[in-house]
């Protein structure tokens, strides 16, 4: 869905329905199993084991990939030696990790499942660095190392450590926002079974914004590079290729739109979620929130996250460092009543502005640590009706028309996150937020159309 004019329908909010079905057609190298969603074409509905629906004996519960691979799908890593890409937030619908599930689990035994390499990208395994250079460490019920693929920057598997892997093996939470780095682990790990032949199977999880919303503008083509990362390359794992800011997409189908518009040979399977829909929000899920990053406490900082991640290439402090990051933003120069009632004016819809005072405590970011700073607070009355996008862009203009003297943008770091660096200088040169977004709408439409084709689910 694609709003315009802060909040009121535009074309695509009329025309989304027909086109946010099963796209299962893909190219021959693409296998997605167990399809256990209604089919197209208005076909009767059926239920997870491809019989026709009845609501007397179908469980409604959402069950993430790594279900469906060991109840539906285990025979594609019988008998393999398997290299898992994961982290904490690689858990079934009971909070058991896939770690454990794989090792152990009886279903995995009776398989000859054989579980030799875990990867873990940026933060670790379990979630909780927000450093650069974190190295391996030892998974404790295994004993297994977990090879860190977060350097100076997001790394692939290296191809000396794939040498006894049989299959690759993903399994991360999205969060629906371009800029997540878990994505560029996904590419990045498709690169490294494509460069040694090795197939990937990428187990499915909920896109937590839900997947009916697409927003913001498109990564500028001359911004994105999908390359393979090198330890000298120039690749920051979030600007790979020109997607939306809030893309509507899951982990999986984000997956299959990187394996057909780069055109890659990866044998790549999507092991699909059984259960979910396009509308569903994380918490209509029934899974466990596990933090995907330190920074990432609740499905609201998720929410917000697109809105204030481009403030990361500058001087103003995103919250991190207290118990509600991205939910607020500051600085020791900010007037935060005007800039409140600035954005409040602009009647965005499904939020409201507060200025408030904070004081983070050893930010990742290292911004202001220890120092009570003055800010705003971003509260959602409406996630419905909330565009991150417009948030974003919106509080670029006001910072800039309020504190020109003080504000201070890292271009390349703002572009690379938002998107566009003429988006960045029309805000900053004064220009209306909401017409400087409704410019890219013509883009986002388009894309919106393309992206079904990718889609797995209703």
């Amino acid at each position: 869905m694609v709003t315009t004019n802060r909040g009121r329908p535009g074309a695509a909010t009329l025309r989304r329905l027909a086109g946010t079905g099963f796209a299962f057609a893909a190219a021959a190298v693409l296998t997605v199993a167990c399809a256990g969603n209604p089919g197209p074409g208005g076909g009767p509905a059926m239920d997870a084991d491809g019989r026709p629906y009845d609501p007397r004996n179908i469980d409604r519960k959402v069950r993430p990939g790594i279900t469906v691979l060991l109840d539906d799908s285990i025979k594609l890593v019988a008998g393999k030696r398997v290299a898992l890409v994961t982290n904490q937030t690689g858990v079934d619908e009971r909070g058991r990790r896939s770690v454990d599930l794989l090792f152990n689990d009886p279903r995995a035994q009776r398989a000859g499942v054989k579980l030799v390499k875990l990867f873990a990208p940026e933060h670790g395994a379990l979630g909780t660095l927000d450093v650069q250079g974190i190295g391996d460490e030892r998974d404790e019920k295994t004993g297994l190392v977990v090879h860190s693929l977060y350097k100076q920057h997001t790394m692939a598997p290296a191809d000396s450590l794939l040498q006894d892997v049989d299959v690759l093996v993903v399994d991360l939470q999205d969060i629906g926002t371009r800029t997540w780095t878990y994505v560029g682990v996904v590419l990045y790990t498709m690169q490294a079974g494509e460069r040694r032949g090795i197939p990937v199977l990428v187990l499915d999880r909920p896109n937590p914004l839900s997947g009916a919303f697409t927003e913001g503008v498109l990564l500028d083509s001359a911004l994105a590079n999908p390359a393979y990362p090198t330890p000298t390359g120039r690749t920051n794992g979030f600007a790979l290729y020109p997607v939306p800011l809030r893309h509507g997409l899951t982990m999986g189908e984000m997956a299959r739109l990187f394996q057909a518009q780069l055109k890659m040979s990866t044998r790549l399977t999507v092991i699909p979620m059984r259960n979910w829909r396009r509308g569903m929000w994380f918490d209509q899920t029934d899974l466990p929130w596990v933090k995907p990053s330190p920074n990432m406490p609740n499905l609201v900082s998720a929410l917000l996250y697109p809105a204030l991640v481009p403030l990361e290439a500058s001087n103003v402090s995103v919250g991190r460092g207290t118990n509600e990051p991205f939910q607020r933003f500051g600085a020791p120069w900010l007037r935060a009543d005007t800039v409140a009632r600035l954005l409040d004016d602009l009647g965005l819809t499904g939020v409201r502005f507060r200025a408030e005072r904070f004081t983070p405590e050893k930010p990742g970011d290292n911004k202001y640590s220890g120092r009570s700073i003055a800010g705003v607070r971003i509260e959602v009355l409406d996630r419905e009706r909330v565009q991150p996008a417009r948030i974003g862009a919106a509080i670029l203009w006001a910072l800039a028309r309020v504190h020109s003297d003080s504000l201070r943008v890292t271009p390349a770091g703002w572009d690379m996150r938002m998107g566009s660096s003429r988006m960045r200088e029309a805000l900053m040169g004064g220009a209306d937020p909401d017409a400087v977004l409704d410019r890219a709408l013509p883009d986002i439409l388009a894309f919106e159309k393309d992206a079904r084709r990718f889609h797995l689910y209703r």
